[in-house]
């Protein structure tokens, strides 16, 4: 460019980068024409130099560096050594997620058989790891079983090796509970579970009486025989459930289930009915669509101690076609140890109607026995009463035969539901014996009666407790 000395002033050169300034006495000469002169000269430069010319403006400092012997085949291979890092990464970490995938999947399957000692031990590890975020939950209170004298500790206490996760602190008891029949029922609760001559004579009592009317014969029909999974445990005509005999798969309107009402007879409160046979599954799920039911509790296992207590009535993924009732396995959830929550769709293929149906399936109840625990059974019944809030269709409530389980977790019900709703007068034994008018049975052995009086007292205890003192 031919320029005069002293056109660049303050030339320095630092981190590969060549700075001056343009002297602003020269004519013709700016910044800009520097820059340009050098972009067009890049070759020339490079070659007289050395050095390998990497960018040039205004106001941007000309970065320089130096040209090396050094191959790029150097940072080819530090890309490519990183790749195959990040890929092994990836790898290990998709392979742990499918293996922890199946594993929860075999366990989970292994509820259908889950009596023995292996399956018992996985089924609470998967509990606990779905549960992990809970592992700080304080452990259950055992003021009940100071207070309950009749209730042995073995039945109040979880055992060591179960994990709860109950959410008993969680939710809040609000109750419009007279305070003062409150007080009157949970001492006559305490008094008939310390007093066992007491409570053996109310047992007497309530085994003596019989049903008016009580006729089966449509259940004892040699059509519908085959559909009862005990012969002796029978639905009433008179409060059987009917199907719809034009759309039911054999063209029978025969169910092993009878309707239970509290205070309105035309409109039940609960549908008490057996474990589904293979036979009878199709059955089961026209009566959930008839009946408008949205809540299935189940009370048993499918197999206890290699006994069949319950056909799967539902489909273990995907979805299942009964007749015209496509049921399809939306979630399953695991609470804790003792239950878990099924979700379901549940289609009419006639009407191409769809009804989203919630299964709380309850684990830790063997037939003829009472759980391990009172606040358990009590928190999976809030639970229950949660998703059902608001709903005036039929729960549908079964066990194996429909009655012991099924008729104890019912009288616990509708007797808590009386008092929440404020009802100034509660006679267990009454109520149990106008659930027995429904359904025969209901309720099986005494102590399944004296759990039932301890539920009671338990959560009566608990709203007593929640109450503002000055009401």
């Amino acid at each position: 460019m031919k320029l005069p000395s002293g056109t660049f002033s303050g030339i320095r050169l630092k981190n590969g980068q060549v700075t001056f300034r343009i002297s602003p006495d020269v004519d013709g000469i700016t910044a800009s024409t520097v820059a340009k002169e050098v972009e067009n000269h890049r070759e020339e430069l490079e070659a007289i130099t050395g050095l390998q010319l990497s960018t040039a403006g205004i106001g941007n400092e000309v970065k320089v560096v130096q040209t090396t012997g050094k191959s790029p085949k150097y940072y080819t291979l530090t890309f490519v050594l990183c790749g195959i890092i990040a890929t092994a990464i990836l790898a290990v970490v998709a392979f742990y997620m499918f293996r922890q995938h199946h594993q929860s999947r075999q366990k989970l399957a292994q509820l259908s058989n889950p009596d023995t000692a292996e399956a018992s031990k996985d089924y609470q590890d998967l509990c606990r790891q779905k549960m992990q975020s809970k592992s700080s939950e304080k452990p259950e209170p055992l003021h009940a079983a100071t207070r309950i004298a009749s209730v042995s500790e073995a039945q109040v206490r979880s055992p060591s090796s179960r994990s709860s996760t109950s959410s008993w602190s969680e939710e809040p008891v609000s109750s419009n509970m007279d305070i003062s029949t409150g007080h009157i029922v949970l001492s006559y609760m305490e008094d008939h579970l310390q007093n066992r001559d007491r409570l053996d004579q109310e047992w007497e009592a309530l085994c003596a009486y019989e049903a008016d009317p009580c006729c089966t014969d449509v259940a004892m029909d040699t059509s519908n025989a085959r559909k009862n999974r005990y012969s002796d445990v029978l639905p009433y005509n008179h409060s059987r459930v009917l199907l719809n005999q034009s759309t039911n798969a054999s063209g029978s309107d025969y169910i092993n289930a009878s309707t239970i009402t509290d205070h309105d007879p035309k409109n039940p409160a609960y549908i008490a009915t057996q474990g589904p046979l293979p036979h009878t599954v199709a059955d089961f799920w026209q009566m959930v669509w008839e009946q408008g039911s949205v809540v299935i509790v189940m009370l048993t296992k499918l197999t206890e101690n290699a006994d069949a207590m319950c056909h799967r009535y539902w489909p273990e993924e995907g979805s299942d076609l009964y007749h015209i009732y496509e049921v399809h396995l939306v979630s399953e959830h695991i609470w804790c140890d003792d239950y878990l929550v099924r979700s379901f769709y549940l289609k009419n293929l006639q009407t191409n109607e769809t009804r989203t149906v919630t299964q709380f399936h309850f684990l830790s109840w063997l037939d003829l026995s009472i759980p391990t625990s009172v606040k358990v059974l009590l928190d999976f019944r809030r639970k229950v009463n949660k998703s059902f809030r608001g709903r005036s269709c039929p729960i549908v409530v079964h066990c194996n035969d429909g009655c012991g389980r099924t008729g104890t977790y019912i009288l616990m019900d509708m007797v808590l539901n009386r008092m929440a709703k404020g009802a100034k007068e509660i006679d267990i034994a009454a109520t149990l014996e106008h659930i027995r008018d429904q359904r025969m049975k209901m309720v099986r052995v005494k102590e399944q009666f004296q759990y039932s009086l301890a539920l009671v007292a338990e959560e009566v205890h608990a709203i007593l407790k929640a109450l503002p003192q000055n009401r």
